[in-house]
């Protein structure tokens, strides 16, 4: 982020090349008029540029270049047709929801935001790039010289001569349209933080129709085929998915007859193979790379072979036709009998193709039932109680939702953010009575309309997911981010805590929810993204739809890749010179795509901010990649590259890079030390990579570090991420063998990183002073998780096991063979899954490993030992005096173990799942783990005595 002198600087670039005088009143109404206008119209990326500017305007360096040379009277009459703007654009922001006119003006006013952003860009990027190699320039003189050197780059008087004629082009528009003056409005621009907690409790108003399911899913039909469809049919945000997503995480015993579990989301454009493959791999859990289609629908049938299956089609539109339907249902007669199909459809005749043994139609909610789903959304936040009156609106705000919960929800996310004295005045809109739209879509444009400012060109700009896109917070609020769209105002909050907290506001307002496929992950309804598309007008665009071609005005597009995508896919970017977004949108990972595309259009489109190649089998990035230097956010990942090329470190913008999975690249720029941006660095499961850069200890930006790799010569060193003090997240220190210096070691102060949780240590092979290495490597106290692999030490340090680490939770000891003992874990109070592999030093397991006092390992919940070829005693099975263990243990894994003798601990109360394989000498009595319901044991010669309770 550009430091208040770099962008007074800026500033000064863009007014200097102007030609006359100004005062220093003349100057602070241009750029308060400008501030104002871009605020307004929600392009806050640009007022929030401008208002470090604004408040620095007083400084003697500033005045002194502002006087050197004038702007004269074409400035001042660009801040009278500012003024005249902003004065209507409160009515603009109202009509353009009735009026296309006046959205093609707001769009073309919101175009012009961008192009001026632009040429701001261009100078900060010149001067970063001029800083890089001048990292000693200081001075007014030297500035001077700096300006000097900027102003030769591009002809300003030109810009700002064709920004002057599009400005007065729209004034006059705007009068032509009739835009009257206005006050802001006061609930658009507030800041109300919200709370994104979101109530996962029982659905509202739907139990007959989910008593009905249940028991139509339970039935045992007379037939011959193995599996029957069930069809939920219904209008657009009746709750089809909803009702849908409560059958299936129904913990109901009714349910827990079947097998395999599978929620699949269809979408508008039905993909017969996405789907497929979608299925088998929710039932394997792995990713399936089969080209094909044969062979997928093969797997599937062995997976589904003589199991009781449901599958859950959400969404299927009437793109899906029998022959497909066909196609689809082949692997499925191979179920065992009783399966059965949930499919969500709007569409009656898709029901019925289906051949279900019933339709089930969605009805209208009841109003009482739309209240209860209004105050759930509304009053999430319980900390600040219901207001006082609100009772007041309940026949207006029912009969506004229409019986749609969809309504209901997004309606209570608009209320409930707004003061009790801003209802009446939503709930009077004029637009309530203007828009001869449905129910849902006034809702839902009324939603947009009480955005905060800052919020909604975010929503705006999530028009490019695709429909039913499983999208993260993480991922979204990097893309906000590099777009430029987090509107800091406080210097202690970073912007991904920025854009966190956006991404919980539209959670709040249930214009995100989460997925029913993946909790971790969120989607968007169909309708939201609709509306989405409809307030991003032509600035977003998605290939896939039926318009899909791109303008002068597009800035941002997203695609799905297909196998092999060609020159014809790319035409569409011809007219978009000024694209700002090249982003693919795909879980398959093996796509290919032509040279071209990084050979001759990537270059071409120089304003890039976002750039992913993303599951593209490309093995290398050109040099021409450092031309884009506009680029804060480039995706590799999951490629075949080897390296990147050296022009990368040129990208002085760069603020993510992604790396991960990128299985054959060894080596990364020599001087990405330069990259001052960068804050994001993913080379999560990169094993060929032979170490870190110079000097990595410069980029002191740096929040994301999965994987520092040492490297064998002195420019990967440990200490390197000493300086790195923002670190968060996850952190592993590979190829610690390579650690020659232990002063190495201690100058990674991971003491002092308070900001990464899970820490990863690891040798690939013999290395000097491990012990003293891995004393040095003491994290901070606040750790959650520690993994440490192939330490080839006699003994684990002090600090493992030290109760004083009282967050840690997880712990994984593996290949550490030249260990005895394993360390008092025992001993640390929050631990709940611990992993110990592959220790074939260790023969006894004993008191060592509890730790002393009276309770060991309290909240341990799964314990697992695999691969310990000389392990032979456990002595805590015997049992100690006084000594309590594993009181909360729920999963026992104990594998490959096959010199153990004996008997497992007796008192295991809440033991429920219990795995031994390969363990031979082992004699396993359960009679005493009461709450035992999963037993799996293979491969042993022992005698397991059970209970007489059925497991």
């Amino acid at each position: 982020m550009l430091s208040e002198n770099n962008s007074i600087l800026v500033l000064i670039a863009l007014l200097v090349p102007l030609s006359s005088s100004l005062s220093l009143s003349q100057i602070t109404t241009l750029i308060a008029s400008f501030l104002k206008l871009t605020m307004a119209v929600g392009e806050v990326f640009l007022a929030a540029f401008l208002q470090v500017l604004f408040d620095r305007l007083a400084s003697r360096e500033f005045l002194k270049f502002a006087r050197q040379k004038g702007i004269g009277g074409k400035l001042e009459k660009w801040s009278e047709t500012l003024s005249a703007i902003r004065a209507v654009l409160y009515d603009a922001e109202e009509k353009q929801l009735i009026s296309m006119s006046v959205k093609e003006w707001l769009d073309d006013l919101k175009d012009l935001a961008y192009d001026v952003e632009d040429i701001l860009d261009r100078f900060s990027t010149d001067m970063l790039r001029f800083k890089a190699k001048e990292q000693n320039l200081a001075g007014t003189s030297k500035v001077r010289g700096l300006f000097l050197k900027v102003k030769c780059n591009f002809n300003m008087n030109s810009e700002m001569e064709k920004i002057s004629e599009r400005l007065q082009e729209i004034s006059q528009r705007k009068n032509m349209l009739g835009l009257n003056n206005s006050g802001a409005g006061s609930s658009a621009a507030s800041q109300r933080r919200t709370s994104s907690c979101l109530l996962d409790g029982p659905v509202v108003g739907r139990y007959e129709d989910k008593r009905k399911i249940v028991a139509l899913l339970s039935r045992d039909e007379p037939s011959t085929v193995n599996f029957h469809v069930v069809a939920i049919v219904g209008m657009p945000g009746v709750g089809k998915t909803t009702l849908a997503k409560s059958v299936f995480k129904d913990n109901n015993i009714a349910l827990e007859q079947f097998d395999l579990k599978v929620w699949v989301s269809v979408s508008d454009d039905f993909d017969l193979v996405r789907v497929t493959k979608a299925i088998l791999e929710s039932v394997t859990s792995v990713y399936c790379d089969f080209k094909e289609f044969n062979k997928v629908q093969d797997n599937l049938s062995k997976e589904l072979a003589s199991k009781k299956f449901l599958i859950v089609l959400d969404d299927v539109w009437n793109t899906c036709d029998h022959d497909q339907w066909t196609t689809l249902q082949s692997p499925f007669h191979v179920g065992a009998p009783g399966s059965k199909i949930i499919v969500t459809t709007r569409d009656e005749k898709v029901a019925r193709m289906t051949r279900p043994i019933e339709i089930h139609c969605l009805k209208y909610m009841s109003d009482d039932d739309c209240w209860e789903v209004f105050q759930q959304h509304a009053f999430m936040n319980v900390n600040s109680g219901r207001p006082q009156g609100f009772e007041f609106f309940r026949e207006s705000i029912v009969i506004k939702c229409g019986g749609l919960p969809l309504a209901a929800r997004t309606l209570g996310g608009l209320l409930g953010c707004e003061d009790i004295d801003e209802w009446k005045k939503i709930l009077n809109n004029r637009l309530w009575s203007l828009s001869n739209k449905s129910h849902i879509h006034q809702v839902l444009k009324l939603s947009y309309h009480y955005l905060p400012s800052y919020l909604k060109r975010c929503f705006a700009y999530c028009s490019i997911l695709p429909n039913d896109y499983e999208f993260g917070e993480k991922q979204l609020t990097l893309l906000w981010m590099a777009e430029g769209l987090l509107q800091q105002q406080e210097e202690h909050e970073t912007l991904e805590d920025l854009g966190g907290h956006y991404f919980g506001q539209l959670l709040s307002r249930s214009l995100f929810q989460k997925s029913s496929r993946n909790s971790s992950l969120y989607v968007m309804h169909h309708l939201v993204g609709d509306l989405a598309r409809w307030a991003a007008g032509e600035i977003c665009l998605r290939l896939e739809d039926k318009d899909g071609r791109c303008s002068r005005k597009t800035r941002h597009s997203s695609y799905i890749p297909g196998q092999y995508d060609g020159v014809n896919k790319f035409e569409a970017f011809s007219e978009a010179r000024r694209l700002r977004t090249f982003l693919p949108l795909s879980e398959d990972f093996c796509n290919h795509v032509t040279c071209k595309v990084t050979l001759d259009l990537l270059p071409r489109l120089e304003y890039l901010r976002v750039l992913s190649l993303n599951g593209y089998q490309i093995t290398e990035l050109p040099n021409s990649i450092g031309n884009l230097k506009h680029l804060r956010y480039l995706d590799v990942s999951h490629t075949l590259i080897m390296r990147l090329p050296e022009s990368t470190s040129t990208l002085c913008n760069l603020q993510t890079l992604i790396l991960e999975s990128c299985s054959r690249l060894k080596t990364l720029p020599t001087k990405m030390r330069y990259l001052s941006n960068l804050r994001h660095l993913n080379n999560l499961n990169v094993p060929s990579l032979e170490g870190m850069p110079p000097q990595l200890s410069q980029l002191s930006n740096l929040q994301t570090l999965p994987n520092f790799v040492v490297g064998k010569g002195s420019d990967s060193r440990v200490r390197e991420i000493g300086p790195l003090s923002l670190l968060r997240g996850t952190l592993c220190l590979s190829r610690l063998e390579n650690v020659n210096d232990v002063e190495d070691a201690r100058r990674s102060d991971l003491i002092c990183k308070e900001g990464i949780d899970a820490l990863q240590l690891e040798w690939n092979d013999k290395g000097e002073n491990e012990s003293i290495v891995l004393d040095m490597l003491k994290p901070h106290k606040k750790m959650k998780e520690v993994i440490i692999k192939g330490y080839g030490g006699l003994q684990f340090s002090a600090w493992i096991g030290d109760p004083l680490f009282s967050y840690v939770m997880h712990v994984r000891l593996e290949n550490c063979n030249n260990c005895r003992f394993l360390p008092p874990l025992g001993r640390l109070p929050s631990l709940q899954i611990l992993c110990i592999r592959n220790m074939s030093g260790v023969e006894k397991v004993g008191l060592e490993f509890c730790g002393e006092g009276s309770l060991s390992f309290p909240l341990l919940e799964t314990l697992v030992f695999e691969d310990m070829q000389n392990w032979n005693e456990w002595f805590p099975c015997q049992g100690y005096q006084g000594l309590e263990v594993f009181p909360s243990l729920k999963i026992l894994s104990v594998k490959r173990c096959p010199k153990l003798k004996g008997e497992l601990p007796h008192k295991l109360d809440l033991l429920t799942k219990l795995e031994i394989h390969e363990c031979n000498e082992l004699v396993v009595s359960i009679a005493n783990y009461k709450q035992l319901c999963e037993l799996n044991v293979r491969d042993c010669k022992g005698v397991v005595y059970k209970s007489i309770f059925q497991c």
